[in-house]
């Protein structure tokens, strides 16, 4: 076997915060390079304007606290550290700030690790300024969401940084045909690389030899059910109609709440617990006789790839889901609905079809989608960018 022309290298990964409530691609793919090569997975502060609450003034005291810390090891080949971000950049000279003291961060941490070739790696956008500028022989950028359409942020700064990225990184993906689209007259050779799944660990909630979630065990039948965030994207108006129209069904929404859900408050039928470790999600979702994506059809969500609805198949349940583009490979598999109005008859016809009926073909749509395969074929699409590099030395 000849050798890779990575075998030397470390890679330096800019993504969500490590110990986010949700576990996203970036955090998935960065486990499995770590397999490969290893990984200082650098957690940066999103780049929301944080509002008046406890949580977000003890998120940004928690992150203040832990920078100057050097990195800690979460893996065989795997360190994490905070990027150290002070909020309100829109004060003057607050940008500076977090760009010198960030860098002196990176490489004081580079430099601990005895890191000495580099691949940088960036999951989000707004980092982009340290691309090429930590001694890197491979810049990476990895497009996962429409960024500046998240709720909160600085869209046109957002929007500079993607478009940096995505024309200076040597090589480019991105899990959105239709962001591809979007930025095909910037970049023609973006490489489509869709989000993969934890079918081994999501496929435990059809064991039912295991438990089911303890506050689950004596819900009643049906249980139609939800895991993710309860963001500004969730369309918590179609879930209280649900509730409304069918007061028999349990509605249970596993995530962190961060949007108004006052609509749902009060609904006997409507079970929200809060955020839940991902490992135990199975354990919940074994109790599911439908799963929902109830997405409002905005900008993010018409541009986004369906880590959920991958996530879904793999447990062997029922799905059904506002229609996405993204979504088009699974339209065999999955319920799409168009229409708000047909929501509820399509949780319905899901219920009368039963759990049993096509569980097998839900889980080969998904069954070549894990993060080890993903990864794989990222690692691939890397080691002929390198070569490529190398060759144009010679």
């Amino acid at each position: 076997m000849s050798r890779s022309p990575l075998e030397d290298y470390a890679i330096v990964h800019f993504g969500n915060d490590w110990r986010a409530e949700n576990r996203t691609s970036s955090h998935h793919v960065s486990e499995q390079l770590s397999k490969r090569l290893p990984v200082l997975y650098v957690s940066t502060p999103g780049f929301r304007t944080p509002s008046i609450t406890e949580r977000d003034f003890s998120r940004i005291f928690n992150k203040i606290r832990e920078a100057p810390r050097l990195p800690e090891r979460v893996g065989e080949k795997m360190w994490t550290m905070t990027m150290p971000q002070l909020p309100f950049r829109g004060i003057p000279g607050v940008g500076k700030f977090n760009q010198l003291v960030g860098r002196f961060l990176l490489r004081r941490a580079i430099k601990h690790l005895g890191f000495d070739k580099l691949i940088s790696i960036f999951f989000v956008p707004h980092p982009g300024e340290f691309a090429g500028t930590l001694g890197e022989d491979l810049t990476v950028y990895y497009c996962t969401d429409s960024h500046a359409h998240l709720p909160g942020v600085d869209k046109a700064a957002v929007e500079r940084h993607d478009r940096q990225l995505t024309a200076n990184c040597d090589v480019v993906f991105f899990c959105s045909r239709k962001l591809m689209e979007d930025r095909s007259s910037i970049r023609p050779d973006i490489i489509y690389s869709p989000h993969g799944v934890d079918a081994e660990m999501f496929g435990k909630a059809m064991d039912r030899s295991l438990a089911v979630a303890g506050p689950l065990r004596n819900t009643k039948a049906p249980i139609i059910g939800y895991f993710g965030s309860i963001s500004s994207w969730m369309d918590i108006d179609l879930v209280a109609r649900a509730a409304h129209e069918r007061p028999n069904w349990n509605f249970v929404l596993l995530g962190m709440v961060s949007t108004d859900v006052s609509a749902l408050r009060g609904l006997r039928n409507v079970i929200m617990p809060g955020a839940i470790a991902y490992p135990t999600l199975p354990d919940w979702a074994r109790a599911f006789d439908v799963c929902i994506a109830p997405y409002i059809p905005n900008q993010q969500v018409l541009n986004a790839n369906p880590l959920k609805i991958r996530e879904y198949l793999a447990t062997g349940k029922p799905v059904v889901s506002i229609w996405l583009p993204e979504g088009e490979p699974f339209a065999d598999v999955v319920r799409f609905v168009k229409d708000r109005n047909q929501f509820v008859s399509a949780i319905d016809a899901a219920l009368t079809e039963g759990i049993e009926a096509r569980q097998s073909e839900r889980l080969a749509a998904v069954r070549d989608s894990t993060w080890e395969a993903r990864a794989e074929s990222v690692f691939h699409s890397l080691e002929d960018a390198m070569r490529a590099k190398q060759a144009k030395k010679l």
